[in-house]
């Protein structure tokens, strides 16, 4: 596919995402939402890709926030709309089926630290800078921001970010639970993808499975959480790979995943 503000590598079983704006920070605009969502459609639909690394060109950010001309410009409806845009896009890749990586270098920040909170795992340069500045421009966190960073740091520290408009390095971002790891820039994509691959050598089906039970079990009382785990796990049971992962256990040999 070709794509102006993105670049996608294949490389099986990972792929890598790339925006690529570094003029604007990675700035989000209409066009650049527009190509992830085709993007993420794709990554999907390939059933050689198991995981995914998504980060920002250049070392100076992640991406940056939404485009703020195009922000300046939006009236009530429009500004409706933009949110529902941004927060379909983030719902995808949040439900995906399959890990998304984000590689965090400089600033995350808006809509960037909503993109890299809708992702699986984040990982974090010691360059990063993370934080959900919009009431500083006089709007608020729209892309799933004031939803998704209480459920990562709990609702005080998220208040106090959404509030004051603070930027965390990522030291401080990984004591509240923000990122889950933090490293050198040098070594950021090799670790992710050290990371990703260890999850991609694992049944597809049975990763899949997971990210849906933690996902949908957050919002579930407990006792009915259990048992959506519970029919999720018989499901499993009933597949070839569920076949194959005991009997390559038992003859002490690596399974031979398909996905079935």
């Amino acid at each position: 596919m070709e794509f102006i503000n993105l670049r996608i590598g294949k490389h099986p079983p990972l792929a890598l995402l790339t925006i690529d704006r570094p003029k604007v920070l990675n700035a989000l605009n209409a066009e650049t939402i527009a190509e992830l969502s085709a993007a993420f459609d794709d990554l999907s639909a390939d059933p050689a890709i198991r995981a995914i690394l998504l980060t920002g060109a250049g070392d100076r950010a992640f991406v940056a926030g939404a485009d703020i001309r195009e922000l300046a410009a939006l009236t009530a409806e429009e500004g409706h709309a933009f949110a529902l845009r941004g927060q379909g896009l983030f719902r995808g890749i949040e439900t995906l089926g399959k890990p998304v990586i984000a590689c965090i270098r400089g600033f995350a920040l808006g809509g960037g630290c909503e993109l890299a909170m809708a992702c699986t795992l984040r990982l974090a340069a010691e360059d990063a800078r993370m934080g959900q500045p919009e009431v500083k421009l006089g709007i608020m966190a729209g892309y799933g921001g004031s939803q998704r960073l209480p459920r990562l740091v709990g609702r005080g520290a998220a208040l106090k970010l959404l509030l004051t408009g603070a930027i965390l390095d990522a030291r401080e971002a990984l004591r509240i639970g923000l990122v889950d790891e933090v490293v050198p820039a040098a070594e950021l994509m090799q670790r992710a993808e050290a990371l990703a691959q260890e999850i991609a050598a694992n049944a597809p089906l049975a990763v899949a499975e997971t990210l849906r039970a933690v996902d949908e079990g957050l919002d579930l009382p407990l006792d009915l959480a259990l048992l959506r785990e519970a029919l999720r796990f018989g499901h499993l049971c009933g597949t070839a790979d569920k076949n194959e992962g005991t009997q390559a256990f038992l003859e002490k040999r690596p399974p031979a995943w398909k996905g079935e």
